[in-house]
């Protein structure tokens, strides 16, 4: 539920805070006070279009904030999780419109995207009015809450389900198909080019391993002598090691007596011993390296030169041959056994049409005995909000040549507005004031299902006589013990119901210079004393004061 809103800077609003409750919230007040600015400001919080002209006049920026409180499974924790954002249980939505017309979006201090933002804001909160479809116009909205109504969430997601394994098995199975074509037409020179390549066997990084051994041989060849001369040197006949060693053990002898003059020398001797040692090894090992058999160099070359032989005729490196005769062979294979592999799919993708198939059409019967349920309890709603006359329908199309995720149906509500006139799609055929009665017959009848937590009405009951406007605010409050509902209204009948009742007017400031729209909650006699300027007009009387306490001890009743 929506639990505080706090707006700065936007229009006329300055500064305001406004905490909600559960229940019914009414917001009333005189034309032009502020309430469609009041609306346009939430609805800049949800997620919607944002426009320069929201900053208020001399301000840089204008921000409005909506604090919610929601459970930890509700669908919006769902798409913070998504998106990578924490669910703290309080969900802030924050969104800053600057004056050159750029926006800024944020939840729980996270920048994020104002696409995310409308995605969230959809799922906490329906705004609805009079000339407002967005929560109708969509038949896909029409059937998610044919579904919610029916309890038939489980359902869909199971054929949701079956229609992800049947698009992988015809994916599988048009791939398979694709490639024995593909393979049928090249056959010969497939078949050819994998026996050639096959043959050559190349091997991944084998023409970098071959190119550095030939260098490397090549290489050595000029400097074998030279190399030979300094091993000689360092671990031949004429090398000093043996008389170094022969130095040492003499030095050992006499240093019994004197020790200082002789270990700095016998130890400095010692490394040189080593490091002789040691490059013997190096160079004993180039001399094996430089050391080849021709015709391994011979060899070689002859492999190098196959190798890039191939690489040519098959305008693939020479580190891609490898990859390029496994692709070859595979499709030699699936020439062979292609037929074979192909049945499997074929059967494969028609055990999955199947069971597709089986399941939607359960759904559909579902969703058309659920219709009949719908259509009864919606038109149950209809008299008291003086549509006795019309009739709520909804139609399920089934058309099995066209499946989708959620089965073969497509569901749009239709209404008859009166007898003997031609019934058609409810945004179409209902007037401004019917929709919005329509409309919430519907929520009160989906009131625990298929509806965000916070719903606002923007005057639904305007044109209404009280008859209807009581019967509009007797599902208000309704409606109210399920979820959070806020009414935008001008009807008395509607304000008397509220469990919360907030007053927006305009306050001169500077003298009169300017103005400002301001909220305030209502305590019981400024309670009274709205509804009864509501019923009066200008100039309260006795008897509206004395009809506001009627209506609000009616309401109590």
């Amino acid at each position: 539920m929506l639990a505080r809103l706090s707006i700065r800077d936007i229009v006329l609003i300055e500064r305001l805070d406004i905490e909600f409750a559960t229940g019914l919230a009414v917001l009333t007040g005189e034309t032009g006070a502020g309430k469609s600015i009041l609306l346009d400001a939430f609805a800049l919080a949800l997620g919607g279009r944002g426009d320069a002209g929201l900053v208020r006049h001399g301000a840089e920026q204008g921000q409005v904030t909506a604090v919610f409180d929601i459970p930890k499974n509700h669908p919006a924790a769902k798409i913070l999780a998504e998106n990578g954002l924490e669910d703290t249980g309080e969900m802030i939505l924050r969104r800053v419109q600057l004056a050159d017309g750029r926006t800024r979006a944020f939840i729980n201090d996270q920048s994020i995207s104002v696409q995310t933002l409308k995605a969230v804001g959809a799922a906490l909160v329906e705004i609805h009015g009079q000339h407002d479809e967005r929560a109708l116009v969509d038949a896909a909205t029409h059937r998610r809450l044919l579904d919610a109504f029916a309890g038939l969430e489980k359902d869909v997601s199971a054929v949701e389900v079956l229609w992800d394994a049947r698009r992988t098995a015809n994916t599988a199975l048009e791939e398979h198909r694709a490639g024995m074509e593909r393979a049928a037409r090249e056959a010969d020179y497939l078949r050819h080019a994998s026996d050639e390549l096959k043959q050559l066997a190349p091997k991944d990084g084998e023409e970098t391993s071959l190119a550095s051994r030939r260098t490397t041989m090549m290489q050595g060849e000029k400097i074998a002598s030279d190399l030979r001369e300094a091993q000689e040197a360092v671990g031949g006949h004429h090398s000093p090691v043996a008389s170094l060693s022969a130095a040492v053990r003499r030095l050992e002898r006499r240093g019994v007596n004197s020790p200082a003059l002789v270990e700095p020398a016998v130890r400095a001797i010692d490394v040189a011993i080593n490091a002789l040692e040691e490059a013997d090894q190096h160079l004993q090992a180039a001399l094996a390296a430089t050391d080849f058999d021709p015709s391994e160099l011979e060899r070689i070359e002859e492999r190098l030169f196959a190798l890039r032989a191939a690489s040519r005729k098959y305008s693939t490196p020479v580190d891609g041959l490898a990859a390029l005769a496994a692709r070859y062979a595979a499709d030699v294979v699936l020439i062979d056994a292609g037929a074979s592999r192909l049945k499997k799919l074929e059967q494969a993708a028609i055990e999955a049409d199947a069971r597709y198939a089986a399941a939607a059409k359960k759904l559909s019967m579902a969703r058309q005995k659920s219709a009949e349920k719908l259509n009864k309890a919606v038109n149950a709603e209809l008299a008291p909000l003086k549509l006795e006359r019309a009739k709520f329908m909804t139609q399920v199309e089934t058309d099995e040549t066209a499946p989708g995720p959620q089965g073969f149906d497509r569901v749009e509500f239709w209404v008859q507005t009166n007898p003997g006139t031609k019934p058609g799609p409810l945004m179409k055929v209902a007037s401004g004031g019917e929709l919005s009665r329509f409309l919430l017959a519907l929520k009160v009848v989906l009131s625990d299902r298929g509806s965000a937590p916070t719903l606002v009405f923007d005057e639904i009951d305007t044109g209404v006589g009280g008859a209807v406007a009581d019967a509009i605010g007797g599902r208000l409050a309704r409606l109210a013990g399920k979820v959070q509902v806020m009414a935008v209204t001008h009807a008395p009948q509607v304000a008397a119901r509220a469990d919360q009742h907030l007053l927006i007017s305009k306050d001169a400031l500077d003298k009169g210079k300017r103005v400002a729209t301001r909220v305030n909650a209502l305590a019981a006699d400024h309670r009274r004393e709205e509804i009864a300027r509501m019923l009066a007009g200008a100039e309260i009387t006795a008897e509206a004061r004395a009809a506001a306490d009627r209506l609000l001890k009616a309401a109590t009743a």
